[in-house]
């Protein structure tokens, strides 16, 4: 009779650890930083400081599929970006302040030269967001289209 009792014991406190991770986990991805298109959303990580937005995603070997990283700027206007001391391919979105995409570079390539071209958009941003290069084409990106980005710095 002990025996079944400690059973059951250890079986719902077993039990009760599962439902706590599992929570933890949905609470989790919850309050995780993303940025949403109409049908496709990255979990980004954030780039507000200077040295954040210096450094970027250089020296990256990989990305995964869903993420993605969000420069967010004080107020808008002309950002320039480059590839120096990024390995993998990126596309790099520009975002006004209404939250609407207004340049794309497709697929920018890494720059292992000394000297890298400068992808200046001529158009104000307020964020810039950096995804896997050919993402952005795969879910039919294009400028004038919408994102919702919820974070927290």
């Amino acid at each position: 009779m002990k025996k079944k009792i400690l059973f059951i014991t250890i079986s719902l406190l077993l039990l009760l650890f599962v439902i706590v991770l599992l929570v933890l986990q949905n609470y989790r991805t919850e309050k995780q930083n993303r940025a949403c298109f109409e049908n496709y959303c990255f979990f980004i990580e954030l780039a507000v400081t200077s040295e954040e937005k210096n450094s970027g995603l250089m020296f990256r070997e990989s990305l995964d599929f869903k993420n993605g990283m969000l420069f967010v700027f004080e107020k808008e206007g002309e950002y320039s970006f480059w590839m120096k001391n990024t390995l993998i391919p990126l596309d790099i979105i520009w975002i006004n302040e209404e939250k609407e995409v207004v340049f794309i570079s497709e697929n920018t390539q890494p720059c292992k030269e000394f000297s890298c071209p400068i992808i200046k958009p001529n158009r104000n941003a307020k964020y810039v967001l950096e995804i896997n290069g050919g993402i952005s084409k795969e879910i039919g990106l294009a400028v004038g289209d919408k994102i919702h980005i919820k974070y927290s710095e």
